[in-house]
């Protein structure tokens, strides 16, 4: 499986990119804007898409995804359903952010704890990881140990609780539990930034220390 990102939005949030090699079938994992900048590297890759995927519902990761499911015909899975509310908020984050308007929309599919996604012949697992949010996912593709962790995971921070529906406690326990025990050597993209190693971030990130 290949795999590449590009900061979209003002934000700078990682919009990121998975498929399968023999296929070339690929899923979108949070597109939250600049339309022209995805679809770019979706043709320069030569991508079959077939699911967008969304690890939570803040508009900066959620935001292209009705336009890209209707461009490509393809379904989009995810969040858990705890974050139905931040769905139906969405003309309110657009206020917020200073975002152009997005209309509320529900996702073709929620996805829960150890569902399964197929993409050519690869497979994602699906990992419930609540705390930036309550419905928030993380996917990982356990044969490359790669993970795309939204904003649960920063390279040397971790993601806001001060949100509505946010936990702190609950996001440590996210990492310390779900996360930590995939293995040091586990990649991640992360939301926002660089990526990085759960290795590095369990020995040097400073908030979970």
């Amino acid at each position: 499986m290949q795999h590449t990102f590009i900061p979209v939005t003002p934000f700078q949030q990682n919009c990121s990119f998975l498929w399968c090699d023999q296929t070339r079938e690929a899923v979108i994992i949070d597109p939250g804007g600049d339309l022209d900048q995805i679809r770019h590297v979706i043709a320069r890759e030569h991508l079959i898409p077939t699911r967008v995927l969304l690890t939570h519902g803040h508009l900066d990761h959620v935001g292209g995804a009705v336009s890209l499911a209707r461009q490509w015909s393809i379904p989009i899975a995810g969040p858990h359903r705890d974050d139905q509310f931040w769905l139906d908020q969405l003309p309110r984050q657009s206020e917020w952010f200073g975002f152009e308007y997005c209309p509320p929309f529900l996702p073709d599919a929620w996805l829960d704890e150890g569902d399964r996604i197929g993409l050519g012949t690869e497979t994602l697992e699906v990992i419930h990881c609540p705390g930036h949010t309550p419905g928030h996912l993380v996917f990982f593709h356990r044969a490359s140990q790669l993970l795309v962790v939204g904003d649960v995971l920063f390279r040397g921070a971790i993601g806001r609780t001060d949100f509505p529906r946010g936990n702190h406690a609950q996001l440590l326990a996210s990492i310390r539990q779900k996360l930590f025990p995939l293995g040091d050597e586990v990649r991640f993209i992360p939301g926002h930034g660089p990526g990085s190693t759960l290795g590095r971030e369990r020995r040097t990130n400073p908030c979970v220390s």
